[in-house]
């Protein structure tokens, strides 16, 4: 089956992408290793990372894409196979990864929605920056390292405080 993507050029996209084994928090343990591989793959095929989230098991993230460029695909390709080299072996494989020789860190697919106008885009910027909390890691957004949040603070676009418990129950957060 071919999946149908988004095709826009010089888009702004919101991603989701999940470990294989939900459970791992390989993500955050070596964050070291994710954040050099996505810096490798910016340099040869630029993007602007708007907001990020790595949280143990999954990420999300939105990037704009160069004007003319709809290719976050093999962006994605590349940060996930440049940050499986570098992890070592130990998890499980299953029959089907196997004969493709493949590892098991990533599921095959991800997630990806084209963000639509304004809105929408504060709609996910502010969901990725909520979901430490909504996952239960942390009780204050500021309390989670692993986010852009803290680049939102420093320019004013968030107070520190952001993300209490009125701003769950006003944005659904909490269902």
């Amino acid at each position: 089956m071919r999946y149908r993507r988004a095709d826009v050029q010089g888009g702004i996209y919101f991603f989701t992408v999940n470990l294989a084994e939900r459970k791992k928090t390989i993500l955050v343990d070596e964050i070291d290793k994710l954040k050099s591989s996505i810096l490798k793959v910016k340099k040869y095929h630029p993007f602007e990372i708007d907001a990020f989230v790595v949280m143990p098991d999954h990420l999300h993230a939105v990037w704009t894409l160069p004007d003319g460029d709809n290719d976050f695909a093999t962006r994605w390709m590349l940060i996930k196979a440049g940050f499986s080299r570098q992890i070592n072996k130990n998890e499980r494989i299953n029959a089907s990864r196997q004969s493709k020789g493949e590892r098991g860190i990533w599921q095959r697919r991800y997630w990806e929605h084209l963000i639509r106008d304004e809105k929408d885009f504060e709609r996910h910027i502010d969901y990725i920056h909520y979901n430490p909390v909504k996952h239960g890691f942390v009780k204050n957004v500021g309390d989670w390292r692993y986010s852009t949040f803290h680049r939102y603070v420093e320019t004013g676009i968030y107070p520190i405080n952001w993300g209490g418990k009125e701003f769950e129950e006003v944005a659904g957060f909490g269902e």
